[in-house]
């Protein structure tokens, strides 16, 4: 399996975040993939914000009392609309801010034909058991270590046998003998912030999986220089 480059909001250095002009760039300069972060509006559309409000000053909306109309006036896309512009050949890596977003999420995916490119991460491994009905889509624990209770070869166990894909954890806190025995127990590395050239390529060293990173074209280069050694 070839490293997947996600770009961390889209290309959020030449366009705002989580808007569709910064999906499009990041595709155009080569990304594998997208990442973003989903809410529900207020009449039930699957949108784009990390955030739970928009706008500046006290002029803040809450997404959840929002309708998908009213956030596009503040650039915030409906995922519906992403693929809808953007196709779905990419990897889509989703943070889901809201539990009640999950669902919704992949029937969005479904309807598009990406649910076998769609990569659902959340801390919450309950949310992320319920989803695994649904072979297609691609289930990622995305938490810090510290937040893991139980001791590192039993939580890759109970993810290998929960069908959980993958495991995203700060670039930091892998080593290669921890990405090692994830993959032992059938669990992919993913590896987030990994913000500059000496990050990503310590990261493609121990046989990380997947990257996040604000500067697509960097991720690209970087991981490109690497497949080609």
């Amino acid at each position: 399996m070839a490293v997947i480059t996600f770009a961390h909001r889209g290309a959020r250095t030449e366009a705002p975040e989580n808007t569709l002009e910064a999906f499009r760039r990041a595709l155009e300069l080569g990304a594998g993939g997208i990442e973003t972060d989903v809410r529900l509006s207020a009449d039930g559309a699957v949108v784009c914000s990390h955030d739970a409000t928009v706008g500046r000053g006290r002029r803040r909306l809450r997404v959840d009392r929002t309708t998908a109309a009213e956030l596009a006036e503040h650039g915030v896309p409906r995922l519906e609309e992403v693929y809808g512009s953007l196709g779905s050949v990419f990897e889509c890596s989703v943070d889901v801010k809201d539990p009640a977003v999950a669902r919704p999420l992949v029937a969005v995916a479904e309807t598009h034909g990406a649910l076998e490119r769609l990569w659902v991460c959340s801390p919450d491994l309950g949310l992320l058991g319920a989803l695994r009905g649904e072979r297609r889509v691609r289930l990622v624990h995305s938490v810090r270590r510290s937040a893991i209770s139980t001791p590192l070869e039993r939580h890759a166990h109970d993810l290998g046998a929960a069908g959980i894909d993958a495991l995203n954890l700060h670039h930091t806190e892998w080593t290669a003998g921890l990405v090692s025995l994830f993959h032992r127990f059938g669990v992919l590395a993913f590896a987030w912030d990994t913000q500059e050239s000496r990050h990503l390529r310590a990261a493609l060293a121990i046989g990380i999986d997947a990257v996040y990173c604000d500067r697509p074209e960097r991720m690209v280069a970087v991981v490109g220089e690497w497949g080609e050694r």
